[in-house]
């Protein structure tokens, strides 16, 4: 009798201890997953229209739906998604508004392509820009933010070797409503 109490005693810490690191494993591997070691600045459903990192080493991202349901602004570090533009939805389409020039020719004819996409919050133009200038033969990136009220500018500038995306695409897809305005 001794002996089967000892075997059900055994066989049930053993199940205990399968059961306890079982659960353990299945809340590490669930609860990484909702961890903020690092944030993503895409969703399974979400594509990159547009993206570098800054000088400020924080990364922007414009990015939307596959099936184009809305158009989304995100800027942050790996640590943390600092700011987001607008909500998810239909109508985010409608605040952001897309801007270009280009004269070609090189740069006899001093060549220009400048893109621009912007959109406004509370006091504030965010004018991501693209450009690139044929008579330095140099290209820009970054994110300017404007002050409606005061008229700073701070400049945030991007590394043109980390580009994903075009901006250009705007200029045909009608996605967005198309200005004139041009912020060089």
């Amino acid at each position: 009798m001794r002996y089967i109490k000892y075997i059900y005693i055994r066989t049930f810490t053993t199940v205990l201890k399968y059961r306890l690191n079982t659960s353990i494993l299945l809340l590490f591997v669930l609860g990484t997953n909702n961890c903020t070691i690092g944030q993503s600045y895409l969703l399974a459903n979400e594509n990159i229209i547009y993206s570098f990192t800054a000088e400020n080493n924080k990364k922007m991202v414009l990015a939307k739906d596959s099936s184009n349901k809305y158009i989304i602004y995100r800027l942050g570090t790996n640590e943390k998604i600092e700011f987001e533009f607008p909500e998810k939805t239909k109508n985010s389409w409608d605040k952001f508004t897309y801007s270009f020039y280009f004269r070609g020719g090189g740069k006899q004819n001093e060549g220009l392509d400048l893109n621009y996409v912007y959109f406004v919050k509370d006091n504030f133009k965010y004018i991501i820009y693209n450009t690139y200038s044929a008579v330095d033969e140099k290209s820009k990136c970054g994110i300017k933010v404007l002050n409606t009220k005061t008229k700073n500018t701070v400049d945030i500038k991007g590394n043109i070797n980390s580009i994903q995306g075009s901006l250009t695409d705007f200029r045909d897809n009608h996605l967005l409503k198309i200005s004139d305005e041009i912020f060089d």
